[in-house]
């Protein structure tokens, strides 16, 4: 038996999380650009991970995996239905179920089993859209670098949302449904809604809160690792990665790769952030707003001079550029903290709660 829903964009994205939630909001008739939703979900964060089990520190650019997607559900008011099981049966009932009712359904898994990853790597924190399926196969969009509409065997999907390790979830699937108010009336019936054009208000209203709360877990967070203090401790560490490698080549190209390609956007998912910030300073007309992009304009351009810099091996000159992305960002960031009161419309859930990212290799690897 096959079914595929109708009226799917496949688009791909930079970002695998970003991906498939603009498959499944798009299908509901919101159409949002990856930065807008990147934004409102309060994704922009950083932590600096070292542990026994790592063959090296992991330098990570965003909230744990599928917190994006909660946190944009509760500043937009969707309505977000999770499932998870250890049941192969129920999990694949849980996704024909969705599809067969004319749903696309996202999917949360560990894309070193997926067949079209050129790469293979552990990371259990991957997310994708599926859309149709058929006796053997699954038909999925992932990130425009692995391809957008692409394929895999319904055995090696099965096996992928089964994996188990560092940053899985329990064959986690979900499903979201737009409310009546975040999407025009007028745009419901066969016409996405537009950030510049058809964006309903409340959207709108929700710009704020989603920015404060992304401020304030960024300028306070609950230990060194993280947002603006774990940028400020890495460039004290960096200096040192030569003495902490085995493989100094291999481990440093690793780094830069994960900064630059591996589904971050670019600049450690600051390039998304900037650009999500200049869509709100057109939408809020602030000036901290576009105080705030400039400065992450700059904080973009200093992520992907460390990253050239880490390759390279001069470790030295890339702790100083990163304290200056630490005074940078801390900036930026201190110019959005008191956008908004956090218990504005959307109650979002703390979005600097990372987890530790145990055993990641890519984040939506190429």
């Amino acid at each position: 038996m096959a079914m595929t829903v109708s009226g799917v964009d496949t688009r791909g994205g930079q970002h695998c999380e970003t991906t498939a939630l603009g498959v499944l909001l798009r299908h509901e008739g919101l159409d949002l650009s990856e930065a807008m939703l990147f934004g409102l979900g309060s994704g922009l964060s950083f932590v600096y991970w070292d542990a026994k089990y790592l063959d090296f520190p992991f330098l990570g650019g965003r909230v744990k995996p599928f917190e994006l997607t909660r946190n944009l559900a509760a500043t937009l008011g969707l309505d977000l239905d999770v499932r998870e099981t250890t049941s192969a049966r129920k999990a694949w009932a849980n996704v024909t179920e969705a599809v067969d009712a004319g749903r696309p359904v996202g999917l949360q898994l560990d894309s070193y089993h997926l067949e079209y990853f050129t790469s293979r790597v552990h990371f259990g924190g991957h997310v994708v859209a599926l859309y149709g399926y058929d006796d053997s196969t699954a038909h999925l969009v992932d990130t425009a670098q692995q391809g957008g509409a692409v394929t895999t065997s319904l055995t090696s999907l099965a096996a992928a949302r089964a994996a188990k390790g560092p940053m899985t979830a329990r064959s986690r699937s979900f499903t979201l449904r737009v409310p009546a108010g975040v999407v025009d009336a007028s745009v419901r019936d066969g016409r996405a809604s537009s950030v510049r054009g058809d964006l309903a208000p409340a959207v709108r209203d929700r710009l704020a809160p989603a920015i404060t709360a992304c401020a304030r877990a960024f300028l306070d967070p609950p230990i060194a690792n993280l947002g603006h203090r774990g940028i400020a401790k890495a460039a004290k560490l960096v200096p040192g990665w030569h003495a902490r490698s085995a493989d100094p080549a291999r481990d440093f190209a690793q780094t830069a790769l994960l900064m630059e390609r591996a589904g971050t956007g670019g600049a450690l998912f600051r390039n998304l952030y900037r650009d999500f910030l200049a869509e709100a300073a057109d939408l809020l007309d602030s000036p901290d707003v576009r105080a705030a992009h400039a400065l992450y304009a700059e904080a973009a351009g200093l992520w992907t001079q460390v990253a050239g810099l880490i390759e390279r091996g001069a470790l030295r000159e890339a702790g100083a550029a990163l304290d200056e992305v630490a005074r940078v960002e801390r900036e930026a960031m201190g110019r959005l903290v008191g956008l908004a009161d956090i218990s504005s419309p959307g109650g979002i859930s703390s979005p600097g709660g990372i987890s530790s990212p145990g055993g990641i290799s890519s984040p939506c690897g190429d």
